[in-house]
């Protein structure tokens, strides 16, 4: 499996500086948002980010407002949610809303990791189940079923 890409969706700064050094030491290609709007426009650009990890608590958009939008524009893109104790029904709420999982912050790296490899086997094998589903359909299509 190629190396996941990930966005970082954080209005923290310093956390976000710190995370991306820790993902890219784990051979993670890392992008970063700083708010609900900037991951949106960033997605656009670069649609073949596999799981965003998404801060619940921003100002303006909020991680839920962002990560419905995300799913509307993006479905088969999965979201691993970040949370603070304050905001765990905000998170268990994002997970009815498609989210793939959620996080407490602080995240234990190995915990985060494991859900960024299966978040991205997930998305791999939904982009899979509709390229067979395609060939299906051509061949049906074409009578060469």
């Amino acid at each position: 499996m190629k190396t996941p890409l990930v966005m970082l969706v954080d209005d923290e700064v310093p956390f976000v500086e710190t995370m991306v050094k820790r993902l890219e030491k784990r051979n993670l290609t890392v992008l970063t948002a700083f708010t609900g709007n900037e991951a949106l426009e960033s997605l656009g650009k670069h649609r073949n980010t596999d799981v965003v990890i998404l801060d619940v608590k921003m100002p303006g958009m909020d991680g839920i407002e962002t990560l419905k939008e995300i799913k509307k524009a993006f479905p088969l893109i999965e979201v691993v949610m970040l949370t603070g104790h304050a905001t765990v029904e905000s998170a268990i709420e994002g997970m009815k809303l498609g989210a793939y999982d959620y996080l407490m912050k602080p995240c234990d790296m190995e915990q985060l990791m494991t859900k960024v490899d299966e978040a991205t086997r997930k998305k791999k094998e939904h982009e899979e189940k509709i390229k067979e589903a395609r060939v299906k359909e051509a061949l049906s299509v074409h009578g060469l079923e």
